[in-house]
């Protein structure tokens, strides 16, 4: 309908997705429009208990960008955000009860959406089944495969992937199934922000004590996810104190993971005794780059934390990795949506362990590129069929003791690529009759075992 006024939804669950979208306003990077709302969803696993995004340091920095501000807890409540999607046949009455509770009247909604794979992202898109979208990513999975077979009816609708250039010059490889086209946040923008949020924090004390030029240890909270045990993680943030100090480091700043239990600080500090340096741990919610603006630390350390090419990138900083090796290994199944984080910063930032040796600088996109193909393949390759002849050329002339990290030979099998089976056989994975005997063996085997077992348990 002509006339029809426009309003633009924009989902965000992080202070860093809401600087990110503040950026690409700043950018003129989206159409006029009459109304501008700012949809907050808090998906903590425990939400009550987790402060908001709109309770963040900083965040009034960001409020004049939009018309207004929503909860997406509060609309869906007593739901959780990362497991409600709404009943296909209730689509028009919750629609019709948003408009509403919104105020949206009749306008034509325009969604601004993260992660959209996932709820709440999938669940606004199916609320506004005639609404255009727009996908931001601020991380390093942007240049990793769709996580999942997107559903036509919303993938069909997404126009752009807004992403940060935190890997010069190589493109997403997110929702390129649909022929989505990326599009920069430019960097200066981005840096603009994230100078305003500094500014805040600064205001409120947030950062007071915080030392310069120290080294800066980044927390992640991996045991949520069932990568690594509390205690391997405990020992990974050890090792990010004892790799800064054999590096020289006498200053180090922990800023753990926001869910992060309080034991691991206190580990550290006594490590950190023990080795006789000083150490700040920042018990507030600080964005890293916040310290990258003020505290401009020597050296940032980190997992695979998309703040380590943030610093690398965006203020040209320091940094070093530890972990990565081990999480590649762990990362369950293949498909693990972290595992093209991992690659890249296992492939493009310098290992703590590397003493004495200077950072080398990031791999050009021409030499990581490549890489990112063939592994963006291996893990979806039903999505990305045609990136099986860029993913053969890769392993055929790169796969060595190194690079093997990134693939699983299991994965090479199941896919009869190269670095799989010995040559002469590589034909039988792709051979349907020989799969399809291979299903029927494997369960009459199921079959004989279950058997086995009732007669056992019968006797």
């Amino acid at each position: 309908m002509p006339g029809r006024p426009r309003t633009q939804i924009f989902l965000a669950s992080t202070l860093y997705g809401a600087a990110t979208l503040a950026a690409a306003l700043d950018a003129d990077l989206f159409a006029p429009a009459d109304r501008r709302l700012l949809l907050i969803a808090n998906n903590a696993m425990t939400p009550e208990t987790s402060p908001a995004l709109d309770a963040m340091p900083g965040f009034a920095r960001l409020r004049d960008r939009f018309d207004g501000v929503l909860s997406w807890n509060e609309t869906i409540r007593p739901f959780h955000p990362g497991g409600w999607s709404p009943r296909p046949n209730d689509v028009p009455l919750w629609e019709r009860h948003l408009r509403l509770l919104w105020e949206l009247g009749d306008d034509e909604v325009a969604l601004v959406l993260e992660s959209i794979q996932v709820n709440p992202a999938q669940a606004l898109a199916q609320l506004f089944p005639g609404a255009p979208i727009d996908v931001y990513a601020d991380g390093l999975m942007s240049y990793g495969p769709t996580r999942d077979k997107l559903d036509p009816l919303i993938g069909t609708r997404i126009d752009r992937v807004l992403h940060l250039d935190l890997v010069p010059g190589l493109a997403p490889l997110l929702l390129t199934e649909f022929g989505v086209a990326p599009q920069i946040v430019p960097g200066d923008a981005v840096t603009m922000v994230l100078a305003e949020l500094a500014d805040e924090s600064e205001a409120l004390g947030e950062l007071a004590g915080v030392p310069q030029g120290a080294a800066l240890l980044l927390g992640q909270y991996l045991s949520a996810l069932s990568i690594l045990t509390p205690q391997e993680e405990e020992e990974l943030h050890v090792r990010m104190v004892r790799g800064a100090v054999e590096r020289g480091h006498r200053t180090l700043v922990f800023k753990p993971h926001p869910s992060a239990p309080a034991r691991w600080s206190r580990m550290l500090e006594r490590e950190a005794e023990r080795l006789g340096v000083a150490l700040t741990v920042l018990d507030r919610p600080v964005l890293a780059e916040a310290l990258y603006q003020r505290a401009r630390p020597a050296l940032v350390v980190g997992c695979f934390s998309t703040a380590l090419l943030t610093a690398a990138t965006l203020f040209d900083l320091p940094v070093a990795r530890t972990g990565t090796g081990l999480l590649l290994d762990r990362l369950t199944p293949y498909q693990n949506s972290n595992r093209m984080p991992v690659t890249l910063v296992d492939a493009l930032v310098p290992d703590l362990a590397d003493r004495g040796a200077a950072p080398r600088t990031l791999a050009t996109p021409a030499d990581v590129g490549p890489l990112v193909t063939a592994v963006g393949y291996a893990m979806q390759h039903q999505i990305y069929p045609q990136l099986r002849p860029a993913a053969e050329r890769y392993l055929a002339a790169h796969l060595d003791a190194y690079t093997r990290r990134y693939f699983k030979r299991r994965r090479l099998t199941a896919l009869a690529l190269p670095g799989a089976l010995p040559s002469q056989l590589a034909f039988l994975p792709r051979n349907a009759a020989l799969r399809r005997v291979a299903r029927r063996a494997r369960s009459a085997q199921r079959r004989l075992r279950q058997r086995r077992l009732k007669k056992w348990a019968a006797a």
